[in-house]
């Protein structure tokens, strides 16, 4: 079955976080996470740790994360050894780029077919849909640095995100979805979707 726990802005809200433990295939402790991340700043690092440390607290042991760099080549690990997979955010068409490169996107795939859980947080959530346009809409979109062509996504879900809503982006978000055929979810920050299988949930 399918488990998504696409998030705006991670493990940051206790309903979130209430579900996110409930879901667990595995107990706290003997979870092991494979955390997902391509940074080109001290700022984007910041963040990168603070998910890390978000997990931390909630008892995943620091031995049992695993940090995956996409800006780097070669990977030591096999993604059948962890129950967890922590997609950071960052520039979506870069992560997106740099997955397809390292191959990542069809283990991602295969990860989550085999029933993984997936959590996906900004760009990490954008990327799971039928089509990351949304990444670049909007004031606030990301900038399509790397000229990257095709937009698709990987899959999982036909849901575009819109992560960290704010009420002033309503129009912006209104002229997207007339744009488009599939469903556009806005997710302010603390908020998630969670999907499995067919079933699909808000948590605010």
């Amino acid at each position: 079955m399918k488990r998504l726990l696409l998030t705006s802005s991670g493990l940051d809200n206790e309903n979130v976080i209430k579900e996110f433990v409930s879901i667990l295939a595995k107990s706290i402790i003997e979870t092991k996470v494979l955390l997902i991340f391509g940074v080109k700043t001290d700022e984007e690092m910041f963040y990168v740790q603070e998910s890390k440390k978000e997990l931390i607290d909630l008892g995943i042991l620091e031995e049992n994360i695993i940090e995956a760099n996409v800006n780097n080549e070669l990977f030591p690990f096999e993604f059948k050894n962890f129950n967890l997979i922590y997609f950071c955010g960052g520039n979506t068409y870069y992560l997106l780029d740099r997955i397809r490169k390292l191959k990542f996107d069809s283990l991602i795939g295969d990860f989550v077919n085999r029933g993984g859980l997936y959590i996906g947080v900004s760009a990490g959530s954008i990327i799971v849909g039928e089509s990351i346009e949304i990444s670049g809409w909007g004031s606030e979109g990301d900038k399509n640095e790397v000229e990257l062509k095709d937009l698709k996504g990987l899959g999982f879900t036909n849901i575009a995100i819109f992560p960290h809503y704010k009420n002033e982006q309503e129009e912006e978000v209104k002229e997207f979805r007339k744009k488009v055929s599939y469903p556009v979810k806005k997710l302010k920050d603390g908020e998630a979707i969670l999907i499995m299988g067919d079933k699909i949930r808000e948590i605010k």
